[in-house]
């Protein structure tokens, strides 16, 4: 990787250059994901083999009542256990979502790519944005990515990563700061989307435990989360601007495989015809979703309640959105371009970025097993609640409280990423334990978003983590896990510090959360 000159590098730059030799030392990660495989068997088996088990309430996640419950390590080398190797391979990987929506945001951006729409569009951004104001608004559309769930990871990365080296900056700078806006801030957003709602139900059922009457509502966070997210627009891109671009250097194409060059910001007549028809390929998908969302009882509204955002078949399905919108554009723009004028035409691009993903989808197909495995042992649950157990036992004041579970929260992130999962088992626990000492449950809720955020950007156990990877090695041939880790922990550590800063400063203010 093209670095900055050795001398005039900071200590924390030669500390993260460490980091990265380091890292780059490991082995490919599908090996990694074996290890950890035999070694979550080994741990499973000997933790179980000590009986080591834990009490708790919890919130069922069918009928919000909240539940007594006992949770023990299941070992992987019993006699259920080696049925549940054996017999649940396929079914792993079949239901890790993961696979599903990467596959058809390709097909959309497939065909994004190959017309050439993404690169146009790239350039037009840069053509009519400042150059100062690009990594501004990268790392502000990145956070708000988060509203079509995951199709952020697959869509806003890798056009950071080309947005950098169209502008000749260097494009792994490009794509971490498309990983921290994404991943790194992923539970707020400036609009209510469906996370919101089940943590929002699942804060009221642990509400009710001390005052039955007390509820929140899904904007409850939405002051919060607005001021968060311009909040860490900034630190993102001061991030990027200030330790990452600087350390990375100028960008050498030949560190691809066979070169990856930057390409003029001036658009050509038939680009910028394509770009026109792409425009209107666009406004005829909206008015399509227009009819199928706006008039009351539409196919797309939530049958029994009439809802759009929130709940809702548009929401639930909004990936379909995302790569109708891509596959659309992507091949009206190549009518409009003349790249690609027929139908057999957009079918081998689609086909060619399948084809791509070939060892992506390997790696998935490894890392699907390691999840379930981890999964079914417990391991993860049970580090979790002795955590909360031990914090909750301190006695301390509400706000030092809160920090201490923000910190608790992000422990245990790089190992349970779910935020639901997690919320499930923390909610019942703090939200009443808080209200008790006078904090509302909104604040606990803000909190577990600060806690359950930054982190995603650097747990190998993201399932975009190695989709990242893969990524940063079209530009840079010798990139690997190492380079991801040391390229997103400035993000991580000051995102994380920051953010918690501003959570404090919002409480001891008294402001308020939300709606």
């Amino acid at each position: 990787m093209a670095t900055a000159n050795a001398a005039s590098k900071t200590t924390m730059q030669r500390f993260l250059d460490g980091v990265e030799k380091v890292g780059n030392m490991v082995p490919h990660p599908v090996i990694i994901f074996l290890i950890l495989i035999g070694i979550v068997i080994v741990l499973s088996a000997v933790l179980g083999a000590f009986g080591a088990a834990v009490s708790y309430e919890r919130i069922n996640p069918d009928t919000h009542a909240v539940e007594q419950a006992s949770t023990s390590i299941r070992s992987l080398l019993n006699v259920e256990g080696i049925r549940f190797l054996y017999s649940s391979l396929i079914p792993n990987f079949m239901s890790f979502t993961a696979v599903g929506l990467m596959i058809a945001a390709m097909i959309g951006a497939g065909v994004a790519e190959e017309s050439g729409l993404v690169t146009a569009l790239i350039r037009k951004l840069v053509i009519v944005s400042p150059s100062w104001a690009l990594t501004y608004i990268l790392a502000f559309v990145g956070i708000l990515a988060s509203i079509a769930a995951d199709a952020g990871y697959l869509v806003l990365i890798p056009l950071a990563g080309v947005a950098y080296l169209a502008v000749g900056r260097h494009p792994l700078a490009g794509l971490a700061l498309g990983f921290a806006a994404v991943a790194g801030a992923f539970t707020v957003n400036m609009l209510i989307k469906p996370l919101d709602a089940v943590l929002v139900e699942f804060t009221n059922d642990a509400a009710h435990l001390v005052d039955p009457g007390r509820s929140i509502g899904l904007a409850s966070n939405v002051w919060f989360s607005i001021a968060s997210v311009l909040f860490l627009t900034v630190v993102v891109a001061f991030i990027t601007d200030r330790i990452i671009a600087p350390r990375l250097g100028e960008y050498d194409p030949a560190a691809a495989e066979g070169g990856v060059q930057a390409q003029g910001a001036t658009l050509s007549e038939q680009e910028s015809r394509g770009l026109r028809f792409a425009l209107y390929g666009l406004i005829g998908l909206l008015v399509v979703f227009l009819l199928l969302t706006i008039p009351s009882g539409a196919p797309l509204r939530n049958p029994d309640t009439g809802e759009l955002i929130g709940n809702s078949p548009f929401m639930n399905g909004l990936i379909a959105l995302i790569m109708l919108i891509f596959l659309v554009t992507g091949w009206t723009y190549g009518i409009g371009a003349g790249t690609l004028k027929t139908l057999a035409e957009v079918i081998a691009a689609i086909e060619k970025s399948i084809k791509n993903m070939g060892g992506t989808i390997f790696l998935f197909f490894v890392l699907s097993q390691f999840v379930a495995y981890f999964t079914y042992t417990n391991i993860g649950t049970v580090m979790a609640l002795s955590l909360s157990g031990v914090l909750q036992a301190a006695n301390i004041g509400a706000l030092p409280l809160l920090i201490g579970f923000i910190v608790v929260v992000a422990i245990i992130d790089l190992l349970l990423t779910g935020a639901i999962a997690k919320w499930a088992i923390f909610a019942p626990v703090f939200v009443p334990l808080l209200m008790k000492l006078g904090v509302e449950p909104e604040a606990v809720l803000a909190a577990y978003r600060v806690g359950d955020s930054p982190m995603n950007a650097i747990t190998p156990l993201n399932a975009y983590f190695a989709l990242v990877v893969g990524f940063a090695q079209k530009y840079d041939k010798s990139a690997g896990v190492g380079t991801i880790v040391s390229l997103m922990l400035p993000y991580v550590v000051l995102m994380f510090v920051l953010w918690t800063g501003l959570f404090a400063v919002w409480k001891a203010l008294g402001l308020p959360w939300g709606l």
